[in-house]
């Protein structure tokens, strides 16, 4: 794991830095670097989790009963929050104990533990921050090779494939198995830290870059992420 630095990443130092700074060139992942004060831990554990997915709507936060510590990391979480919202997106505050596993191709998995891409039909950023656990990764694009270029993957989903060869591409579109890459060895995984604030590039019909590759870490056990992301 390395730290974060590289072409394709552009360090800012505030919320409208990072949300008005254009992707360009190699460049397709922008940080708000952060060093957070608060017990986002203590939130973590006053949370009533409702499966393996927690989505902790604003009034549950208001209504945590939280030491002076707890407080301070609630309120961060709130303005990350309002600050996002103005700005026309749709966050989603999340405690994670763990994602479900794609096992339908075992040796393909589309899960967001694989190092994929996000798509979208409109122009659109991926934003998020990993408050507490295991925070997510990103690959440089240069780094890491498309699953469905490999040819004994492309092999076995050929052989998956009941249709006609002009509707494959298609085939891989809409099972989202070209959205997933592999990290060429010897790659340099970047974790994307904790407290940090992250704009993406998206795949979609308005990108001038490469869209960023990026996954969920696996979980320590008993430990779970608690994770803003839009």
């Amino acid at each position: 794991m390395t730290n974060i630095s590289g072409p394709h990443i552009h360090r800012v130092g505030n919320f409208q830095e990072l949300v008005a700074t254009p992707f360009k060139g190699a460049l397709n992942a922008i940080c708000w670097t952060r060093t957070l004060r608060g017990d986002f831990f203590e939130i973590v554990q006053k949370v009533e989790r409702t499966g393996n997915i927690t989505v902790i709507e604003t009034e549950e936060l208001r209504a945590l009963q939280l030491t002076e510590q707890g407080s301070i990391a609630r309120d961060i979480l709130l303005n990350d929050l309002q600050l996002l919202e103005a700005h026309g997106a749709s966050p989603v505050l999340n405690l994670i104990s763990h994602y479900e596993r794609d096992d339908t191709f075992p040796f393909f998995p589309t899960d967001v533990y694989s190092f994929h891409v996000d798509r979208s039909p409109i122009a659109t950023d991926t934003m998020l921050c990993t408050y507490y656990g295991e925070s997510s990764e990103i690959l440089p694009n240069e780094q890491g090779e498309k699953k469905v270029m490999i040819p004994e993957i492309r092999a076995a989903l050929k052989k998956i494939y009941q249709g006609t060869a002009e509707g494959f591409e298609q085939f891989l579109s809409d099972n989202f198995f070209d959205l997933h890459y592999q990290a060429k060895p010897g790659a340099q995984i970047i974790s994307t830290g904790i407290g940090n604030l992250w704009r993406l590039a998206v795949d979609h019909p308005e990108s001038l870059v490469p869209p960023c590759l990026h996954r969920a870490p696996k979980e320590k056990p008993g430990e779970p992420r608690l994770l803003l992301i839009c």
